[in-house]
């Protein structure tokens, strides 16, 4: 972990192994929750938080889920969520959590959504969890030590310009519709193609296990892309925000790739 001082180092790996143990637990016991009401899910109990975006009570629970695992093995630290918020304890820890990440693909009987739990320490990631029930697809990334899927080391693809795969998604405010639009528009008319796959934790996942190049996201949520932006990096790739300064928790946009193709998709955005 290179950018922790050797006693800050000692002290993230004396709690390793319970950590990871947590998030992994608290991945798996959401996801097995949601799995069941995924099966059976009536679409008009949604409630709409915005015009685009909506949350379902398996969105809650599975958060309850969550935050209780976390609580119950480290009472101390800070958690910041998706629908209930940040807590107000003070930690030089703090869990981003997103309890169904992809909620409108849940709620449509679409199999791509997950659960997304991140740790950071002194707000640098050393932690990334992402679940795809679906697929009972585990991915686990730690930093300084790569990240794995069901136990196995992943890397990004090597894929070059011409034949790159493209993601995007976008907050639910207007003008970042808009750029993703723009974005869109411009990638599916001159490159191979561009997608939206609905949930930008297993975008970002797709990334680092090399199933595509790129993804393009105006108004990131951290708690939506934490965990993946780790695990695109452990897997070798490139997370930048817009201008292409290094994506930190509070940054406003994220472009994330296998690396090969960074430089075109940040020059594709200030084109648009």
């Amino acid at each position: 972990m290179k950018h922790l001082n050797e006693f800050e180092d000692l002290n993230y790996t004396r709690m390793d192994n319970k950590i990871k143990k947590t998030a992994i637990a608290a991945a798996k016991k959401a996801g097995k929750f949601a799995l069941g009401e995924y099966k059976n899910f009536d679409r008009r109990t949604i409630k709409l938080k915005t015009r685009h975006d909506i949350v379902t009570k398996a969105d809650l629970a599975s958060e309850k889920i969550i935050i209780n695992t976390i609580k119950k093995n480290f009472p101390e630290h800070r958690i910041l969520s998706e629908e209930a918020g940040q807590t107000k304890n003070k930690s030089d820890y703090l869990w981003i959590i997103d309890p169904i990440d992809g909620t409108t693909n849940f709620s449509m009987h679409n199999p791509l959504w997950s659960i997304s739990i991140a740790l950071a320490f002194k707000q640098e990631i050393v932690l990334g969890v992402i679940y795809a029930p679906c697929p009972d697809e585990l991915f686990i990334a730690e930093k300084g030590k790569g990240v794995k899927l069901n136990n196995k080391k992943i890397k990004v693809s090597k894929v070059k310009a011409g034949k790159v795969l493209n993601a995007f998604c976008h907050s639910s405010r207007k003008k970042d519709i808009q750029k993703a639009i723009k974005y869109f528009s411009y990638q599916k008319l001159h490159g191979l193609d561009c997608r939206q796959m609905g949930s930008a934790a297993i975008e970002l996942a797709y990334i680092a296990c090399g199933r595509i190049e790129s993804i393009v996201i105006p108004g990131a949520n951290s708690w939506d892309v934490a965990a993946g932006a780790l695990m695109v990096r452990e897997a070798g790739g490139i997370v930048t925000d817009f201008s292409g300064n290094p994506w930190k928790i509070d940054s406003a946009d994220i472009a994330a790739s296998n690396g090969l193709a960074h430089k075109d998709i940040l020059n594709i955005i200030k084109r648009i």
